[in-house]
């Protein structure tokens, strides 16, 4: 066992930081402000190799998982609506990856990013109105017609769902099967029948794009089926015979895969409350001295500190177990989720309480910080859903 980062860990960590040092804090507020799409520092994320298919190459080829959840802490760290521009694209990346064929992922996958000269993003597409975390119910369905498919059905709260080019779209296919009859599916704005519903303006993660997505008579062709047509046959037909087709659904695998990174995006908004915190308490003087000096403040930043670090751990078990090859059996993904995300909003909550007056106003970073943090006890899984997913694991 050994806790220490490679050399190459430490300059990843050393390039993410000073790009979110110099291009995202600095325009942070404004974005969130704005609520307009970062469109110029995606841009330049696309120009510095930051967003880009080559990263998740790299990091599909790190044997410790590390890559990622270094890249994303330090990045997270400069503001969250901007980092989910930046790795939004990477939930519909990990659902092609996931389900798709070779040949799909070869051309679809680079198509998801654009060129850095003109950056793309990509939308994963499963939630709808009467289905949030319960991914079995959803209604959109994928009807064939001859060499083609027909979607019909909305997506609500869809990141990147506004302004992508792509789309992962999660329809059912026969719904007499529940989550065994669903498939995914690839879509394209030139493909006609989808378009972008409401933009929903949030509490936090301002910067990224969260919209409706309406299929309306949306036809694609046969070939557009995730994992192709003569997998998803053979799956469906074993379905109908009552055979096991895998324990979750395609939607739910994609979201155990991606929890760590997701955790590690929230250690990271947690990190920065910290430093921020920290360095108010030292500077700050009541009753003659730093409040940093305060038991009861000094108690916080320990807490805080202690907490960041045990969400950081699980998050970095729960890479290694993927990147090994190696199931999550007591349900490690949701440990790093639930934890982290938990942890995120107890800190940022903490700061604004140790910056007082301050820490409730714009003017100060924080927040901002504990708006953003909110989102993470709630999307890719609830911490209820979290809670439930671990307790399954360990009563199986």
């Amino acid at each position: 066992m050994d806790f220490s980062l490679s050399e190459e860990h430490i300059e990843l960590q050393k390039w993410a930081h000073e790009f979110a040092e110099k291009e995202i804090r600095p325009v942070a507020a404004d974005y969130d402000a704005s609520e307009e799409y970062p469109w110029p520092v995606l841009a330049k994320a696309a120009q510095a190799g930051l967003y880009s298919l080559d990263l998740y190459l790299q990091a599909q080829a790190d044997p410790t998982g590390l890559t990622l959840p270094i890249v994303m802490e330090e990045v997270f760290w400069g503001c969250a609506g901007i980092g989910l521009c930046i790795f939004g694209t990477g939930l519909p990346l990990s659902a092609l990856a996931a389900a798709g064929t070779q040949e799909q992922l070869m051309r679809w996958g680079p198509a998801m990013f654009g060129t850095p000269e003109q950056p793309k993003v990509a939308a994963f597409c499963v939630t709808e109105p009467q289905a949030g975390s319960d991914v079995r119910a959803l209604r959109t369905r994928a009807v064939r017609d001859g060499d083609h498919w027909v979607l019909n059905g909305t997506k609500v709260f869809i990141t990147n769902g506004g302004v992508a080019d792509t789309y992962v779209v999660v329809a059912t296919v026969d719904p007499e099967l529940g989550h065994r009859g669903q498939a995914s599916f690839i879509v394209t704005r030139d493909d006609g029948g989808i378009t972008p519903g409401k933009k929903e303006h949030k509490l936090g993660i301002r910067a990224s794009d969260t919209s409706e997505v309406i299929l309306n008579d949306c036809r694609i062709p046969l070939d557009r089926v995730l994992g192709g047509m003569e997998r998803l046959e053979d799956k469906l037909e074993r379905a109908r015979r009552g055979e096991s087709t895998g324990r979750s659904s395609a939607a739910l695998r994609t979201f155990e895969i991606t929890r760590p990174s997701v955790a590690i995006q929230a250690v990271g908004i947690a990190r920065a409350a910290l430093e921020f915190a920290t360095d108010y308490a030292k500077e700050r003087k009541a009753f003659g001295v730093p409040i940093a000096q305060h038991q009861s403040i000094a108690n916080h930043l320990a807490d805080m500190a202690t907490e960041i670090e045990a969400s950081r751990l699980l998050v970095y078990r729960a890479a290694w177990l993927a990147a090994s090859g190696q199931p999550f059996p007591k349900a490690e993904g949701s440990m790093s989720k639930l934890k982290a995300s938990e942890t995120a909003v107890a800190v940022t909550e903490k700061a604004v309480q140790i910056l007082g007056g301050y820490g409730y106003i714009r003017d100060f970073p924080v927040e901002k910080w504990y708006r953003d943090a909110k989102i993470y006890t709630i999307f890719e899984g609830t911490s209820e859903i979290q809670r439930k997913v671990i307790a399954q694991a360990l009563t199986a």
